[in-house]
């Protein structure tokens, strides 16, 4: 007579929610919570709260699926089917709104203004120099003498050592001041992701530059002065440049989720 022993994976069929066939699962492969945790780099608080469906007090829905996955990956079982089973909230992508927007009455007032300084200048410049211009062709044409008028008998005569005093004409010529160009900001920060993810920068002033849901296949660039903390949930899916090299976000994460500050001197440190 031969006995059948059931995996955990065959009969989460029957079971109500995925914490239930977690709960199942662990204990089958005899583990504890706090096995778990330290497995998956989380707290023992969060394991509890994923076997009791405590959704509330696990984050935003996509954080509640990142650990999941992770979780189920972690026990051997098939993630579609707890995917499928997770009572969790859909996720809802937040409008991103850019705080780098310049207003167009702001723009066309900054153009008007660029105009304007190039204008005055090229007219400091253009007058005076017209106007020795004029000057100089009428102090000319009072020297020459008419082609019909008659000889003068002295101008055959040698020439006397006098010299004629010659009209100097000075023109201050400044150099053209170049409209003022704004400074490009050296980009510090690349990330890039290859599955949706979850993102949100603060800048220095505590205003949110960003917030909300990234596609997969995006890319985010910003210039550390911009940034004082970032947070990326689903990590692993994510790849993070700083100043041209990549960085580690193993260290940084927990529970799938990595969180920086940007020091004074634009260096990325772990956050709180």
């Amino acid at each position: 007579m031969s006995s059948k022993h059931a995996h955990p994976d065959d009969t989460h069929q029957t079971l109500a929610g995925c914490g239930e066939r977690l709960r199942l699962a662990r204990e089958a492969s005899g583990l504890s919570v706090d096995d778990v945790a330290a497995r998956l780099h989380m707290p023992a608080r969060v394991v509890k709260s994923l076997e009791a469906e405590d959704w509330s007090r696990l984050g935003a829905p996509v954080f509640v699926r990142g650990q999941v996955r992770s979780y189920s990956r972690l026990l051997g079982l098939t993630t579609a089917p707890m995917m499928a089973a997770l009572d969790v909230g859909p996720i809802e992508p937040s409008r991103l709104v850019s705080r780098t927007h310049t207003p167009k009455a702001q723009w066309w007032a900054e153009q008007i203004g660029r105009r304007l300084v190039y204008i005055i200048l090229t007219l400091s410049l253009a007058v005076p120099a017209w106007v020795a211009t004029r000057q100089h062709l009428s102090g000319a044409s009072e020297g020459t003498t008419p082609l019909d008028a008659p000889a003068d008998p002295a101008a055959s005569l040698p020439a006397t050592s006098t010299p004629a005093s010659p009209r100097t004409v000075v023109a201050s010529m400044a150099p053209v001041a170049a409209p003022a160009v704004q400074p490009v900001p050296v980009i510090d920060i690349v990330l890039r992701t290859s599955a949706e993810s979850w993102l949100e920068v603060v800048a220095p002033d505590g205003a949110s530059v960003e917030k909300g849901l990234v596609p997969a296949g995006s890319e985010r660039r910003y210039a550390a002065a911009q940034v004082a903390r970032l947070t990326i949930g689903n990590a692993s899916a994510a790849q993070l440049e700083h100043r041209g090299r990549v960085v580690d976000l193993a260290p940084f994460a927990r529970a799938n989720v990595a969180r920086f500050a940007v020091s004074s001197d634009g260096s990325l440190v772990a956050a709180d």
